[in-house]
Formats: structure tokens, C-alpha cells, sequence
């Protein structure tokens, strides 16, 4: 038998070359964004010769502008969230999450959904893994819950497209949904409805002292590669978002929108909320639909609502969480989040005129 000798070598710390280039391409991007909707109106009406004021000028105007804003914010925020997340991990979490009751362990649960958003892949080892905490079922949902309806990148694209108060808006209506739908789905003994294999699952420990403590230039190195990743995958998916909100904005009359989705009409909320449900779409891709509603004279509860069903009641999710709950607690799960966004919707469109 031949011997392998195992050498360890130890993390690399950081320098300031990498922080110091990020700083200064940030400074290139808010420079660069400044200028956007002079350029998107040169190109526009100058370069392609388009006259203002014209269904097609504002279609294309509005496309023109959209494309590298939402690229560019799309980019940006992913960054900073992949940055942030690298401090976070599911153990920490469930160790967070460990030993706490119901009602402080549901807001405590909403809050770290927000703060740690893992993908719908990482939905049934996080619940296997909750589960084997001792961590109660409706604390588990206010986690499952908050992490997609609180969607990190809709947050941010709001921040940056709409302002501070919407994105607030949007945050709290979020974390209320996660917290009372999972002391609710908690008062309804959600246990009956685990697959048994759950429960018999030992979820393997992690050994506590071989941590491995990632360096400031690591952090950058994987967030760039991320939003590299994730860009690179989506960015089809917002350029055809914009697209139908170039359409939306240049030829769909007000009226029209303010009719089907303003306040006024009753339904318009419920509709919104059960087109949203099947139509599946990444955030970044919703977003620019959103954008165009708005600007249009859609209400902002409808809209919003229209917006969390989408990104809300993932389709990939729902199809990874059957593999460990039964179909009756799936439809449980989207009839609370789904009546719950319906009245987040008619809230919004009640308060803000």
C-alpha cells in the first residue's frame, strides 16, 4: 500500500489590490448609471432618429434605458446580497433556529429567511435538517415562507426603482405573510402531513471544530462569480421582461390598466394573484413588467400582489418540497400565502391613494 501524505495549506489573507478595484468599479457603475436615460434618449431619438412623444419613440426609449438599468442594478445587487450571504450558512441558521418556541421562533424564523435567502434547491435539505433540530414545523414554514416571498433581488431592483418606501412595503407585508402563515400552518398539526422517511432521516453533524473562515478576498471572489452565474442565466429572461414592458408602456392605454388593475375594480387583486400563481419567473424577469405597470396607472397593491404570487409560490419549490410533504399541506402552504398576499394587495390598496 502506497502512503499519501496530506499537507495543509493555510488560507491566504487578504490584500488590498482586490477591495481597492471594487471600490473603484463601483464608482464607474454609479457614474455610468447617472448617465443612462441621456444615453437611452440619444440613441433613441438622435442616433435612430425616433420622434418623441410617439407610442413607438416611447417604447423603444423606454427599452433602451431599461435594459442596462436593470442589468446593471440586477448586477449590483446580486453582488452585495452574494457578499452579505457569504457570512451566513444553514448550520448557523438552524443553530439560530434551535430550541426556539412558537411566536418568537416564527419572527425570528421570517427574519433569518430574509437575511439568508438559500435557492428553492436548498428547500429539503433545510427542512430535513430543521426537522432533525427539534425546530417546530410552523417555525420551518416561516423560514420557507419568508425566503422566497422576501425575494433579496425584488427588494433591492424596488430600492433601486421605486424608492425606499415601496421596498419597505414590500418587506414588512413579506415578513407579516411568513410570520402569521407559519404559526398558523403551526396550529393545524402540520406533523400528520410529513412524509415518514423525515423523520427517520439523521441528518449527519457538522463537525464544530474544522470551520473554515473565508478571507475578504474569497468573499469578493465568490460574489463576483456568482453574479456572474446568475446573470449569465437570467439575463435573457429580464431583457424579454423588459420587452413586454417596453410594450406595456408604449401602447397599452392607462385607462385600460386602470381598469383592470386599479383600485377600483374588486377582482382585479384575486385575478392578479391567480395569474401569478402558475406563471413562474425569477424575480429580475417580473421586475420590469412591474416597472411598466406602474408607471401605466396600475394600483401598487395589485401590482405588488401580481409580483409576490410570481416570485412567491415557486413552481420548482413546491415540486422539491413533495418529495417530503404531502400534497395536502402543499395546498395548505399555497392557500395561506396566496390569501395572504390577496389581503397584503387590497391593504395597499386601501391605504396608499
Amino acid at each position: 500500500m502506497s502512503s499519501h501524505k496530506i499537507s495543509f495549506t493555510p488560507p491566504r489573507k487578504s490584500g488590498w489590490q482586490l477591495p481597492t478595484l471594487v471600490l473603484l468599479l463601483g464608482l464607474i457603475w454609479l457614474l455610468v448609471w447617472q448617465q443612462l436615460q441621456a444615453l437611452a434618449d440619444w440613441l433613441t431619438y438622435d442616433l435612430i432618429g425616433l420622434q418623441a412623444h410617439t407610442r413607438l419613440g416611447e417604447s423603444v426609449n423606454f427599452f433602451l434605458y431599461d435594459v442596462p438599468k436593470i442589468l446593471m442594478l440586477l448586477a449590483g445587487m446580486i453582488f452585495l446580497v452574494t457578499f452579505v450571504r457569504s457570512f451566513f450558512s444553514p448550520e448557523q441558521t438552524r443553530a439560530a433556529l434551535g430550541g426556539r418556541r412558537e411566536g418568537v421562533g416564527n419572527v425570528l424564523a421570517a427574519g433569518l429567511g430574509v437575511l439568508t435567502p438559500f435557492c428553492s434547491c436548498s428547500a429539503v435539505p433545510l427542512f430535513i435538517g430543521f426537522v432533525e433540530s427539534g425546530i417546530p414545523l410552523g417555525v420551518t414554514f416561516s423560514f420557507l415562507i419568508a425566503t422566497p416571498v422576501v425575494n433579496e433581488i425584488a427588494l433591492a431592483m424596488l430600492f433601486g426603482l421605486f424608492g425606499w418606501q415601496i421596498a419597505g412595503l414590500y418587506l414588512i407585508s413579506g415578513l407579516t405573510i411568513a410570520i402569521l402563515g407559519g404559526m398558523l400552518i403551526g396550529r393545524l398539526r402540520p406533523e400528520r402531513y410529513v412524509e415518514d422517511f423525515v423523520w427517520q432521516v439523521q441528518v449527519g453533524q457538522q463537525a464544530a471544530d474544522i470551520t473554515y473562515k473565508p478571507t475578504l478576498d474569497d468573499r469578493i471572489r465568490d460574489a463576483g462569480r456568482s453574479t456572474k452565474e446568475i446573470v449569465g442565466k437570467v439575463w435573457l429572461f429580464v431583457i424579454i421582461g423588459i420587452g413586454i414592458g417596453a410594450g406595456i408602456h408604449g401602447y397599452v392605454p392607462e385607462n385600460f390598466l386602470a381598469n383592470v388593475m386599479g383600485r377600483e375594480a374588486w377582482w382585479s387583486v384575486p385575478t392578479a394573484v391567480l395569474l401569478g400563481v402558475p406563471l413562474y419567473a425569477n424575480a429580475a424577469g417580473i421586475i420590469p413588467v412591474v416597472h411598466a405597470l406602474m408607471e401605466k396607472g396600475a394600483a401598487l397593491g395589485t401590482v405588488l400582489a401580481f409580483m409576490m404570487s410570481v416570485v412567491a409560490l415557486s413552481l420548482p419549490e413546491i415540486l422539491i418540497l413533495k418529495r417530503v410533504i404531502k400534497l395536502r399541506l402543499i395546498a395548505i402552504f399555497i392557500g395561506i400565502v396566496a390569501v395572504a398576499i390577496i389581503f397584503t394587495g387590497y391593504l395597499f390598496n386601501l391605504v396608499i391613494g
